[in-house]
């Protein structure tokens, strides 16, 4: 059994260590100062969000682009709260920008996919750029995109994601849980491994789109509408694949405000792992929650002196030590503090999280929007 332990530590040590590498290996981008051509068309897919929507709205009117180079393309799933008449309302006074408000029609068992492929079929733009109703982005966001299409030979972007609240002990778990996963996401580019992107600030040509028939093959995963087009992408042309590793580019997001959402959200997340095409992703997900699920198995096998207890602490070390070390580095490209005692106590909760979330992802069904999604 120690020896087990030992082996599944490795693995992930290694694992991490080459993701923190990685990480390094994207050079963060400087915007160059060339006159504004790339002409987007930014997809926002939306369902009873009238809480958050004032704050999207008003960073979308202050982006630093020329207005004729850009339009939004809202999408309305089904939403009873007035979500769109705020939209429409909000934005009738900014008569330089150009949006529409479609209807969403379902055809598949993924709202958002739905939504996406509706609004790219209406596209009049090159390149697609898809967020969310609850984000707010910056005025500099269109700017570095187009600064990184014109000096870089490329069809798809990613590019990074943060959380905009950490008011609270739950808040501040889901951000340092949140980048962790942008670390071990830069990190994946870094070794020419990505195996995963956010919907929230993703960018692709609608030539692209078309090509790879969209979200064709995988309709039946309510999720997924970033990662699955990104596997077709790299199976086409990896090459053409790109991290956009830029702090001009972040978009600003909300944690889940208690934690029934908070686990409804990463059930979701996790519910397609096992629907990835790419083995590195799968074997990604296996090691992570393998090495989790060891650190709580670990606990009664201490106590009945299976594991010793040097050992069990050896383990927990040389995993919380190469985590922190890549969290540091995910930390410092957001200018977000470090917190060694939130993080160490965090480090205690989290595989026992993971667990949760990763067996509940299996055996339940999740609720998202109002709606109930089956595995």
């Amino acid at each position: 059994m120690t020896l087990l332990f030992c082996i599944i530590t490795a693995l992930y040590v290694m694992l991490i260590a080459t993701f923190a590498i990685g990480f390094d290996k994207i050079k963060v981008f400087t915007t160059v100062k060339t006159p504004e051509k790339t002409r987007f068309s930014i997809i926002i897919a939306f369902r009873n969000e009238a809480e958050h929507l004032p704050n999207l709205l008003n960073s979308l009117t202050e982006l630093h682009y020329p207005k004729d180079l850009f339009e939004i393309i809202f999408v309305d799933d089904d939403s009873d709260d007035g979500s769109a008449e705020l939209i429409y309302n909000y934005l009738k006074n900014q008569p330089e920008l150009q949006f529409v408000i479609l209807q969403n029609e379902r055809l598949s068992h993924s709202p958002k996919k739905d939504a996406i492929t509706k609004a790219v079929g209406e596209a009049n733009n090159a390149w697609i750029v898809t967020t969310d109703a609850d984000c707010t982005v910056p005025n500099t966001w269109l700017r570095s995109l187009d600064s990184y299409i014109q000096t870089n030979a490329c069809s798809v972007i990613a590019a990074p994601v943060s959380y905009s609240d950490q008011s609270s002990f739950l808040k501040r778990f889901q951000a340092l849980d949140f980048l962790s996963l942008i670390g071990a996401t830069i990190g994946g580019f870094g070794i020419k491994k990505p195996f995963m992107c956010n919907g929230a600030n993703f960018i692709y040509k609608k030539d692209i789109f078309l090509k790879l028939k969209g979200f064709t093959g995988n309709e039946s995963i309510a999720s997924g509408d970033d990662i699955f087009l990104l596997e077709k992408a790299l199976l086409d042309n990896p090459e053409q694949v790109h991290y956009l590793k830029s702090k001009t580019a972040i978009v600003s997001t909300h944690p889940q405000p208690n934690l029934k959402q908070l686990l409804e959200q990463r059930k979701r997340w996790a519910a397609k792992t096992s629907r990835y095409s790419s083995v590195f992703g799968k074997g990604v997900g296996l090691i992570v929650l393998t090495m989790n699920l060891a650190l709580v198995l670990a606990i009664p096998f201490v106590i009945t002196n299976v594991i010793s207890t040097v050992i069990w602490t050896i383990i927990v070390f040389l995993k919380t030590s190469i985590d922190a070390i890549l969290l540091y580095k995910t930390c410092r490209f957001y200018n977000s503090s470090f917190s060694i005692p939130f993080y160490l106590f965090s480090s205690m909760l989290y595989p026992v999280f993971t667990v949760i979330v990763a067996f509940s992802s299996v055996i339940t069904n999740y609720q998202w929007k109002g709606r109930v999604f089956r595995q």
